[in-house]
């Protein structure tokens, strides 16, 4: 089956916005500016999920007292302890101020107690705490039938991964989810472990986080792999940067080819000229493209 794949054309002015914006695009070690606060936008509020000090995450709720859908932000940075939730907190913001709550994860990382399987678990049980203690921090106001996910580079694929959870057999890291995930958008996300492991992305990352190459945990990869647990049935749509030089582009066509041939709903969306860390700057349209697939 073809690839869906929906280019964005920025026009000159875009392309221009986009490029000054890469050059100035967030590393993985320092987040973008957070947006200031829109008109009755609280405070986030910490809560923690777990005793590990990476076991929070923080809650962003919208103006008002209604019923809102809410997103699930997961950072990237190959899985690793040296980059954390606060690549996360732009993004959450920025949702918050457009309307829809969102809950910015942390979790165990390679390095700090992370790896096969604790940042799974911890992935897993920040999703379902939404409908316990996030939900009472919340007030009720979390609409829990509408639970959608954005992820980066590993968080890409830590969120598409959640998002295939009710898939998982019974015994294995994640499975049984007490939420369900509706949708998922992966910015530039890291959808195809065996392929990352023979590439050495991230200098080995997939190895590291899953204890070794897929011929060494075979099992592993298969349970933790999103393009390894398909069908998820869940619509996904990856966002990826022709430019990007950290996970390559083949990651998401890898995905929405082999997603489409099992009838997941799955598009790519490519945008030309935008690297890998654009696409978590709130400035730029790399975001924005990201953040309308999401809400729209």
């Amino acid at each position: 089956m073809t690839t869906r794949r929906r280019s964005v054309l920025l026009g000159a002015a875009g392309v221009l916005l986009l490029a000054a914006c890469t050059s100035t695009a967030a590393t993985p070690s320092a987040a973008t500016p957070e947006p200031p606060r829109a008109e009755g936008v609280p405070e986030p509020v910490k809560i923690t999920y777990g005793a590990d000090p990476s076991q929070l995450g923080e809650l962003h709720l919208p103006a008002g007292t209604g019923p809102v859908p809410v997103v699930v932000v997961v950072h990237g940075g190959y899985w690793r302890a040296a980059y954390g939730y606060d690549l996360g907190t732009p993004l959450a913001a920025d949702l918050a101020n457009r309307g829809v709550a969102a809950w910015n994860i942390e979790y165990r990382r390679v390095g700090d107690g992370g790896g096969w399987p604790a940042t799974f678990l911890d992935v897993a049980a920040a999703v379902d705490a939404l409908a316990g203690a996030v939900q009472d921090a919340a007030g009720g106001r979390l609409d829990l039938n509408d639970v959608r996910a954005v992820g980066h580079s590993a968080g890409g694929h830590l969120a598409v991964w959640a998002a295939g959870r009710p898939s998982l057999p019974a015994g294995a890291p994640g499975a049984g989810p007490a939420v369900r995930l509706t949708r998922v958008v992966s910015q530039a996300g890291v959808l195809d472990l065996v392929g990352a492991s023979e590439l050495g992305l991230g200098g080995g990352a997939s190895d590291e986080l899953l204890g070794g190459p897929s011929a060494a945990q075979p099992e592993r990869y298969a349970l933790a792999s999103p393009l390894a647990r398909l069908p998820i049935g869940r619509p996904v749509t990856c966002v990826h940067g022709d430019a990007d030089v950290t996970v390559p582009i083949s990651q998401s066509e890898t995905y929405v080819a082999a997603a489409t041939a099992t009838g997941d709903p799955a598009v790519l969306v490519t945008l030309p000229g935008v690297d890998h860390f654009a696409l978590i700057d709130v400035s730029t349209t790399a975001w924005a493209a990201c953040r309308d697939a999401l809400l729209g």
